[in-house]
């Protein structure tokens, strides 16, 4: 196929990922697993697997990560900028819209009784994907030794990027040493590290480096990018907590990153160009770790050394997928209505795994609402 035709097909899937993505990083990987490798079959489950293990290595939202990276691996560069683009600019698109009505009318509107069964499906959806992620991940018994210590750590380690590199490297060094390499062979790896702002002023280019750091340095879930905001704009007196909040709920209930969010703050803050300039700034970082990164990865597949630290990070990283369904679960399946959803979600995931995710999503939300009316 000829690299037209691919962006062609970068540029129809990703379309239709921004739009129809739910569920945050964890959801967000599982459809992106079904159409690159179950459906259009462009990535083999352990290429996909390596993709996923490296965005857990750099700052940044993962998901984006994951859909620049398959972008590059489909279209090259022009692929690895049209899908980031059009997975995150839906999301912004939509996020605007509703930060537009907030600054006329103060409030958001009342969208619960839709998103309350999407939360279940969205569940079931990322059980069906992990599935065969963690069959082709467990490659040994000390494999399924690090997913299991990763999993029960991480319900009392809340530092995911803790967890992958400390046990990608721990496994890089048990193999090392039983190979009987010596210490001699390992080097360190270095971190970017840039220093936190601090500022009151509410300009455009302040706003720019504000989030352009924030997205260079942010690890973890979208709870920690709200740790991030909280303390560089509400405690700063630019933003108030409540606005905060707001925004929170955008970026949950909107399909896309959840780092769109970015877009209604700074469309509070300082109009449409305040959205613009914060989104652009928060992103930018994600595409410039993936351009360094990607190349650099089927060497480091092709080593036996850091072999088996990828085969070690992709195995947290299915561990980490598995723990955050535990933790929704938690959360959001509280009562006969979102069993009731969560049953026939993993019903239909498991049992007719032709169906679309989509489809699995919008019928979550119809069943939600009705139900949301007993």
């Amino acid at each position: 196929m000829s690299e037209h035709n691919n962006i062609k097909e970068i540029v129809r899937l990703f379309l239709k990922l921004g739009f129809t993505a739910f569920g945050g990083p964890a959801g967000h990987t599982a459809m992106m697993r079904e159409e690159v490798v179950v459906k259009r079959n462009w990535l083999s489950e352990q290429q996909f697997l390596d993709l996923m293990g490296a965005t857990n290595l750099i700052p940044g939202p993962n998901s984006t990560e994951l859909a620049i990276h398959i972008g590059k691996e489909k279209g090259g560069w022009k692929g690895m900028l049209v899908a980031g683009s059009l997975f995150i600019l839906p999301a912004v698109l939509i996020t605007g819209i509703f930060a537009y009505l907030y600054k006329i009318y103060g409030q958001l509107p009342q969208v619960e009784p839709f998103v309350y069964g999407i939360k279940p499906a969205i569940i079931a959806i990322i059980l069906a994907a992990v599935y065969p992620l963690g069959k082709q991940s467990v490659k040994s018994k000390e494999l399924a030794i690090v997913g299991l210590l990763v999993l029960i750590f991480s319900f009392f380690v809340q530092n995911e990027i803790l967890l992958m590199f400390g046990f990608g490297l721990l496994f890089m060094l048990y193999k090392s040493l039983k190979e009987k390499h010596t210490l001699n062979s390992f080097f360190p790896i270095p971190f970017l590290s840039i220093p936190l702002m601090t500022t009151i002023s509410v300009t455009n280019l302040k706003l720019f480096w504000i989030f352009l750091k924030i997205g260079a340095v942010l690890y973890g879930s979208g709870y920690v990018l709200f740790a991030f905001l909280d303390s560089e704009l509400v405690t700063t007196g630019i933003l108030s907590r409540q606005e905060l909040i707001d925004a929170i709920a955008v970026g949950q209930f909107t399909p896309g990153p959840v780092t769109s969010s970015v877009t209604f703050i700074g469309y509070q803050i300082n109009g449409i160009w305040g959205a613009i300039i914060s989104t652009f700034a928060v992103f930018l970082p994600s595409f410039i770790f993936v351009a360094l990164l990607n190349p650099i990865l089927k060497f480091l597949r092709k080593s036996t050394r850091f072999s088996s630290f990828l085969d070690a990070v992709n195995i947290a990283s299915v561990a980490l997928i598995i723990s955050v369904c535990i933790i929704m679960g938690r959360e959001v399946i509280t009562d006969w209505r979102t069993i009731s959803i969560a049953i026939i979600s993993l019903f239909l995931t498991f049992g007719f795994r032709k169906i679309s995710s989509v489809v699995i999503i919008l019928l979550g939300s119809l069943t939600g609402y009705l139900l949301h009316l007993i």
